[in-house]
């Protein structure tokens, strides 16, 4: 099958990075010092951390969607109903407040049993005598602080049961009504008597000290934090307190990512030691300990450069942005191990800069891969509605492209100077040069362990491989590749599929805003006190009908309005009430009673609204419906109206989303007027259940997108994107399942968990997929061991680096920070299981590119075995997950016999030696391995002369004088061909022979040139079959591509 050529942004990407390798590798100390600078300058940006935290330190600002629903419904009622000012003879109503008011509260629970005794009440009343005499500055209290009704402090209707008697709670008590006072959130954990509405006993009782909010904000901060101090003291037998204010939330949350300070130095300290594990090697030269301390150290400088320059450029700094140090480390140190990779594949007779520019050839791209993948999932963060996605994203994301700028400069700048001390032989710790091996001499095995090193593969040139790449070929995937073994791996994706496909379906939406705050904050017990005691009633919804036009006065509109009402209060889900419609309070009710009393002929206009002055007069609990309507006399018109229903049955996440849908949709029906709108406070933090899955869907999708046209453009085979995108989508499934069987709710912090995830599927999927496809071994299950061969130990050695950066904040007593850790695990874990089984399993079952992968029958016409070879002499990859180089090493095979001729003339070799030296570089390039001890130099000519010998690999060849004939006999395909060499003077050649040929792989040659033009090349077969992947490197590229062309159409090739 023809090979579709997709590396067009590939190749050039590689060679400019070669180029910039070269030039670190020739002047590191500029790229060492100019990275440190300019760290040093962006880190002072860090003096703003604490104004940038404050512009980020509201729950509502940052978790709540930017254009959420509700936020525009609050802009209504703050239009049509503003809070009349706070003082005395003022009615407060914290039904009708526009935000949650500034208040405290506490949740009394009963050991005993039953909060409603007469010895109860009275450790009630004493707790509450604590409160009330509390004092802050100048002698303030909650007497001159609190909210009025009327002359005197809003008192709690629970206390006020006892009556002017003996103190104590009466003995009929009705629920939730009693005596025109709803009880419903006041009293909590009710049981009944019989099937009637009295009490029998309770669990909870719940006391609010709601407090006035004009110019009172300092000394209302002062008594609320008193408030928890002084609640927090207090003991009572058989009672327990758990208490809550209106900043509770608001400061927990801050504090909540302070609990993770402590954890950056384990974090760093754990990806030091396992770096420096990673890379220490015995010999003690070619030990790497510091490179890899130096590569830890530039990801912290990366997070250091981003987190200052987005600092002072003012960019708020969410408690969601301390996690990305972790995952950052991780993605930095899996860089390093790239280009550590890559460099140890490298010639090591090679001078340091060509060294640094085959290392940067291959370990640049797969790092630009991985950064364009993760940098473009973070980019996506823009597209969501939480402010607190947006920071997490815009510094994780900066962060990623300096962590790849410093890996390519300062870490590269070491890692050339790191190359110059094993060039010249030199001790890791104490750079003293050492001997090297074979040299003479005794020395004990302590000796030879300390003080020789520089061992290196002879035949491949490169520095010797890790132990652990033998298991992968000897145990490993031998083992993988077996029968039954492919079947069970085949059993137990089913049932990781299964098990993800069933949690998908457990997926809880939305943050529980207790989880806002540590665990072992006060506010978890309030919150669960609530939850277990006064969950039975749910928000007060105001229903606001936000139209001049509507004639309230009008019969049938006020059917209308009264349908509509009815429909709120019908209002179910899956058979379960949401609306309780005897606890409606509507104005407009109210008043048509109060017209029909008073014989008011409320169908007229004029009589409709002049009389709603005295109506609201007429009684203190009408006198609340004032607020309920806004009107003008003068005009004549009724601005706008409110109605309160009360809901019932919200416990859980699933009921709030449920019950915010329904409401909205009733709202907007035909039955209902329009311009009609639900709002209640809490609905602000119910938004995120309106955008949470459609954003996380929206974001996932592009982000696939994404991932796919940047793995196109730089992995060239359009196959990797089919096994890239399985890849994707069953890492996604299983983790959007396993995280809510972990319980992790869908979230803002988790989407953006679910959104790195693709770039961290990207990273293992397709380095896997194509190693197993470029692999030139000829069955499928070589095929799979190689790929594992070369890609195994770099996935377990990246997975292991990611997941040890995220891995302290399991500890943390922050749910957002746990939740980090989780899904990040997930992510890892995943992916490396995909890595290492289940693609290699499905690949060999599934076959690649539209066929199934079969042993290569051997065309025996004549010496040519009509092998594609086209494919062994890709680019090759090296490197590690997070991931592994995008290719892999390929194996490096298919050559016999390759011979370089060329003729000298006036002793001028510079031609003949400069496409000696283009072969070789070449070579090096790409899997043909040259055996140099093999390779024999032979000069025909007339005399002996003296020049100077080839060098190839290191090694000087040997070099044969044989006399001058009138003619070469070059064997071919077809025969023989003679070329004649009269009058050519001296023909040299470079005689490449026994090149690790595969059997059958025979050789033949073919003029290319003629004529006046001074050299003649003769290449294997696979050469001449691909012009263009070597012809650029040489001289006369028209010309080679001419000859190719010609001869192909002629038959020739």
């Amino acid at each position: 099958m023809p090979r579709c050529h997709t590396d067009c942004v590939e190749r050039p990407l590689s060679r400019c990075f070669g180029a910039l390798g070269r030039c670190v590798g020739r002047y590191p100390l500029p790229f060492l010092l100019v990275p440190l600078v300019l760290s040093a300058a962006l880190g002072s940006g860090f003096i703003f951390l604490e104004e940038m935290q404050s512009r980020a330190s509201g729950i509502e600002d940052q978790f709540t969607p930017v254009n959420g629903i509700a936020k525009g419904e609050r802009l209504v009622v703050q239009t049509n109903f503003p809070r009349e000012p706070d003082g005395p003879g003022q009615q407060f109503s914290s039904q009708r407040l526009i935000t949650e008011g500034t208040y405290g509260s506490l949740i009394l629970t009963s050991t005993s049993g039953n909060i409603l005794t007469d010895d109860a009440f009275g450790k009630i009343l004493k707790i509450n005598n604590q409160v009330l005499e509390m004092e802050v500055e100048n002698h303030q209290n909650f007497s001159t602080l609190c909210a009025f009704n009327g002359a005197h402090c809003l008192t709690n209707a629970i206390l006020e049961l006892s009556g002017t008697g003996t103190p104590g709670f009466p003995k009929v008590i009705h629920y939730p009504i009693n005596n025109g006072v709803f009880l419903g959130t006041s009293v909590g954990g009710v049981q009944f008597v019989g099937q009637s509405k009295e009490i029998k006993s309770a669990r909870a009782v719940r006391l609010f000290y709601f407090l006035r909010e004009e110019d009172n904000a300092t000394l209302n901060t002062l008594w609320l934090n008193k408030f928890i101090v002084t609640a927090s003291q207090m003991k009572e037998t058989e009672v327990d307190v758990s208490c809550f204010t209106s900043l509770s939330r608001e400061e927990e949350f801050e504090k909540s990512s302070d609990s993770v300070i402590s954890l950056f130095s384990v974090t760093y300290a754990l990806a030091i030691n396992f770096s420096i594990w990673s890379c220490m090697r015995l010999d003690c030269v070619r030990n790497k300990v510091w490179v890899a301390a130096f590569g830890v150290l530039s990801a912290g400088m990366a997070v250091l450069s981003s987190f200052g320059l987005l600092l002072y450029c003012g960019m708020p700094f969410s408690v969601t942005v301390a996690s990305a140090p972790f995952l950052i480390l991780g993605i930095g140190v899996d860089d390093m191990f790239i280009m550590i990779s890559c460099w140890q594949q490298t010639k090591v007779k090679n001078t340091v800069e060509e060294r640094m520019a085959a290392a940067y050839r291959e370990g640049a791209v797969s790092i630009t891969i991985t950064t364009l993948t993760d940098a473009a999932a973070f980019a996506l963060g823009v597209l969501t509605p939480f402010r607190s996605v947006w920071a997490f994203c815009a510094y994780t994301g900066m962060a990623v492209l300096f962590c790849f700028l410093y890996n390519l400069t300062f870490f590269g700048a070491f890692l050339a100077l790191n190359g110059r001390r094993e060039a010249s032989n030199r001790h890791w710790f104490t750079c003293q040069k050492v001997q090297e091996p074979g040299e003479p001499g005794s020395r004990s095995k302590l000796n030879s362990m300390c003080c020789v090193g520089g061992v290196y593969d002879q035949v491949t040139g490169t520095e010797k491989p890790m132990p652990v790449n033998s298991f992968f070929e000897k145990f490993y995937g031998p083992f993988l590749t077996k029968g039954w073994v492919k079947v069970c791996v085949v059993l137990l994706y089913a049932g990781y599929l299964a098990t993800s496909v069933y949690g998908c379906f457990q997926v809880k939406e939305g943050i529980d805003l207790k989880n806002l705050a540590s665990d072992d904050s006060y506010l978890g017990r309030y919150y669960d006190d609530e939850d277990e005691y006064f969950s039975q009633y749910g928000p007060s919804v105001m229903v606001v009908l936000n139209d001049r036009d509507f004639k309230y006065w009008d019969k049938s509109a006020q059917d209308q309005l009264q349908r509509c009402l009815e429909t709120f209060e019908n209002l179910k889900f899956e058979n379960k009430s949401l609306v309780d419609g005897q606890l409606t309070i509507s104005w407009l009710r109210s008043y048509l009673f109060y017209g029909a009393i008073k014989n008011l002929d409320l169908s007229n206009e004029v009589t409709f609204i002049t009389n709603l002055s005295s109506f609201f007069s007429s009684s203190p609990n009408t006198n609340l419906f004032r607020q309920d309507v806004n009107f003008s006399l003068p005009e004549l018109k009724i601005y706008a109206s409110r109605i309160f229903i009360q809901t019932v049955n919200i416990k859980t996440a699933n009921d709030e989303k449920n019950l915010l849908n329904l409401l909205r949709e009733t709202a907007k029906s035909e039955l209902c007027p329009r311009s009609l709108g639900v709002y209640h406070p809490a609905f602000i933090f119910f938004d995120q259940y309106a955008v949470i899955v459609s954003n996380t869907i929206q974001n996932l999708v592009l982000a696939t997108v994404i991932m796919l046209v940047v793995s196109l453009m730089l992995i060239p085979n359009p196959i990797c994107s089919l096994w890239v995108t399985f890849a994707i989508a069953s890492i996604i499934a299983g983790v959007s399942g396993f995280m809510a069987l972990w319980d992790v709710n869908l979230d803002s912090v988790s989407m953006i968990n679910l959104v790195i995830c693709v770039g961290f599927s990207v990273d293992f999927s397709a380095h896997i997929s194509y190693a197993f496809i470029s692999s030139p071994k000829t069955t499928a299950n070589d095929k799979a061991v190689d790929a594992l061969v070369r890609l195994g130990y770099p996935i377990l050695q990246g997975a292991l680096s990611t997941v040890l950066g995220v891995v302290v904040l399991a500890a943390s007593v922050s749910y957002i920070f746990r939740t980090f850790f989780k899904i990040m695990t997930l992510v890892i874990c995943f992916g490396a299981l995909h890595g290492i089984m289940f693609l290699p399993v499905f690949l060999t079952l599934c076959g690649v590119c539209g066929g199934k992968v079969q042993d290569q029958k051997e065309n025996q016409e004549g010496d040519y075995d009509g092998r594609d070879f086209s494919k062994d002499f890709t680019k090759n990859r090296c490197g590690t997950a997070r991931g592994p180089a995008v290719y892999g090493a390929l194996p490096q095979k298919f050559s016999d016999d390759t011979a370089i001729i060329g003729c000298v003339s006036g002793g001028n070799e510079k031609q003949h030696r400069e496409v000696i030296k283009d072969f070789i570089h070449w070579c090096e390039l790409n899997p043909l391995h040259i055996n140099a001890s093999k390779t024999k130099e032979m000069v025909f000519c007339r005399k002996t002369t003296q020049t100077t010998l080839v060098n190839i690999q290191g090694l000087d060849m040997v070099m044969f004088h044989l006399p001058c004939t009138t003619q070469v006999v070059l064997s071919g395909p077809s025969g023989t061909e003679t070329q004649k060499t009269g009058g050519l003077g001296c023909l040299r050649g470079v005689l490449a022979a026994e090149l690790l040929a595969g059997p059958g792989g025979g050789c033949w040659a073919k003029k290319l040139a003629a004529g006046g033009h001074p050299w003649w090349l003769l290449l294997h077969q696979v050469l001449c079959r691909t012009p263009d992947s070597f012809a650029h490197r040489m001289p006369s590229k028209r010309h080679f591509r001419d000859l190719w062309h010609r001869d192909t159409e002629d038959g020739a090739l």
